[in-house]
């Protein structure tokens, strides 16, 4: 039997046991460490493209697959993982996932052929599909619910660095040695944060017989542990993070290279605008953080997060931009994503059943990896066909179908909340 009642519209204003400031912020900042990594590691060979295409002879629609099995694998395992995470606590599985993504890392380095980069796709691709599930397990059951806004936007800025933080490093260091030598520094810092991580170990873990226990007024799901796949909230969340998944890696696989094609960015300021608009888009997330404090107004703010972000996409593509603005509008358009970012977590929370928090994350956030698996083709197709135009136009429309989602997303709880 399904339970689904109006107390999770109010959850977090409920009492709570009390928690130290000081040990909620350590939890915030290890998980948004691990997110970090995850969110670099995702970007381990997009900057890189102009360079692979030469070494391996390939199209940029055959680096886009590399892109599309990464993420096919990913979602696949996240949706998997959340039963896993319930199952056996968090901890463990956030380990064995840094591994293969070092793992992965090193063996990018090392490969001959595009087979074997493929291959290494795949064992990124199940390194990276744990971390969702992972860390907002952790942070919906140990972060005090008024804190859970800004634990939200700690854990998507965190998110945005590590993908700005991915050409900052991988491109310089390609630039002064070899592409193959950035990759095994990549991997040498995914083992940094494995260490960081495994030495304040105690602060990750979870009391699991604790987290099956539903909180006070919190939706919950009894039976089966698939009963929460009938929340119709729950697919809405799914199709929304599609869209957003399409709309990101749209930006961050082809946007820079389209842009230096229509506006004749150098190629340099090109590679870098990829890191400007991360930058941006996680300082969006810190007046997002503040913003999302009311929860009734996430799908406004989501709306209008993303309305601004289609409208730059669209003057990007289509209007007569000089080179040296195409940087300051990456950056204006990752600042809207970015304010939009923690209220988007909060529709996922809104919609989440307590007792389910892995399960539900890792089926909503399959949704993001099915997206990345599909929109590198889309893209890098468009590209090959010399259309830089239509990437853009495809970024924007994708961005106004998420302001669409968002408010079904709010229409379909509400309907489930009704009163019969």
């Amino acid at each position: 039997m399904l339970l689904y009642h109006r107390g999770m519209e109010s959850s977090n204003a409920l009492p709570a046991a009390p928690h130290a400031v000081r040990r909620d912020a350590s939890l915030i900042g290890l998980v948004g460490l691990a997110h970090c990594i995850s969110h670099f590691s995702q970007l381990l060979l997009a900057p890189l493209f102009p360079w692979l295409k030469d070494a391996f002879a390939v199209s940029y629609a055959e680096l886009g697959l590399l892109m599309t099995i990464f993420f096919v694998v990913s979602c696949v395992v996240q949706a998997l993982s959340g039963f896993v995470v319930d199952r056996f606590g968090p901890r463990p599985i956030l380990f064995g996932g840094l591994a293969l993504l070092a793992l992965a890392a090193c063996g990018f380095a090392i490969s001959r052929s595009y087979w074997t980069l493929a291959f290494f796709s795949v064992i990124a691709g199940t390194g990276n599909g744990v971390f969702h599930p992972v860390d907002y397990t952790l942070l919906n059951r140990k972060v005090h619910p008024s804190r859970l806004g800004h634990a939200f936007s700690v854990h998507g800025i965190t998110g945005s660095l590590g993908w700005a933080l991915a050409p900052a490093v991988l491109v310089p260091l390609t630039l002064a040695f070899s592409w193959r030598v950035a990759l095994l520094c990549a991997g040498a810092l995914v083992l940094v944060v494995l260490a960081v991580l495994w030495s304040q170990r105690e602060q990750l873990a979870l009391d699991i017989a604790s987290a099956r226990r539903p909180a006070a007024g919190a939706v919950a799901v009894s039976g089966s542990s698939l009963d929460f796949l009938s929340i119709p909230a729950v697919w809405m969340c799914f199709a929304f993070f599609f869209f957003y998944a399409m709309s990101l890696s749209g930006v961050q696989a082809f946007a820079p290279e389209a842009a230096r094609l229509l506006h004749g960015v150098p190629a340099h300021v090109a590679a870098m605008c990829l890191t400007v608009y991360m930058v941006c888009s996680a300082a969006g997330m810190v007046a997002g953080g503040f913003l999302a404090s009311d929860p009734a107004r996430c799908e406004r703010i989501v709306g209008a997060g993303f309305g601004a972000a289609a409208i730059i996409a669209l003057t990007l593509g289509y209007a007569d931009v000089s080179a040296a603005a195409v940087p300051v509008l990456f950056g204006a358009m990752g600042m809207g994503a970015g304010i939009a970012g923690p209220s988007r977590d909060l529709l996922v929370k809104r919609s989440s059943p307590d007792n389910a928090t892995g399960r539900v994350y890792g089926v909503v956030y399959s949704g993001l990896d099915i997206g990345q698996a599909v929109a590198p083709l889309l893209f890098g197709t468009l590209m090959d066909l010399h259309r830089p135009q239509q990437v853009w136009l495809g970024i924007a429309v994708v961005q106004a179908v998420l302001i669409v989602s968002a408010f079904n997303v709010q229409r379909v709880r509400r309907t489930a909340l009704a009163p019969a």
